[in-house]
């Protein structure tokens, strides 16, 4: 009984284990640019914005409602990829630094 009971945990708790533990990206800031400009994640992945440049940038996506705050140089920001589509962004700072990133 007591078996029967720690696999029926098991398995509740699975599929929100198994979501947490999705992939991790790498979007690198550098020379005012975003590398890659437009990626594709699953739902559930991690994405982990690296500003390898000499300023300060942001990641703001306005209809998303995401936003980063100031990713100083040498640090990065991380964000769950949660809701599926298509989710556009800029950098604050420098609105010419767009990228795209799209939930699968």
């Amino acid at each position: 009984m007591l078996r029967a009971a720690t696999l029926a945990v098991c398995l509740a708790v699975l599929p929100a284990a198994a979501l947490a533990a999705g992939k991790t990206h790498t979007v690198t800031i550098e020379g005012m640019k975003n590398n890659p400009q437009r990626l594709e994640v699953a739902a559930g992945d991690t994405v982990v914005w690296t500003n390898k440049d000499v300023v300060p940038h942001t990641v703001t996506a306005t209809q998303a409602k995401v936003e980063s705050g100031e990713i100083a140089p040498g640090k990065g920001w991380r964000f769950v990829a949660k809701k599926k589509g298509e989710m556009p962004y800029v950098c604050r700072i420098h609105p010419t630094m767009k990228g795209v990133l799209i939930v699968k």
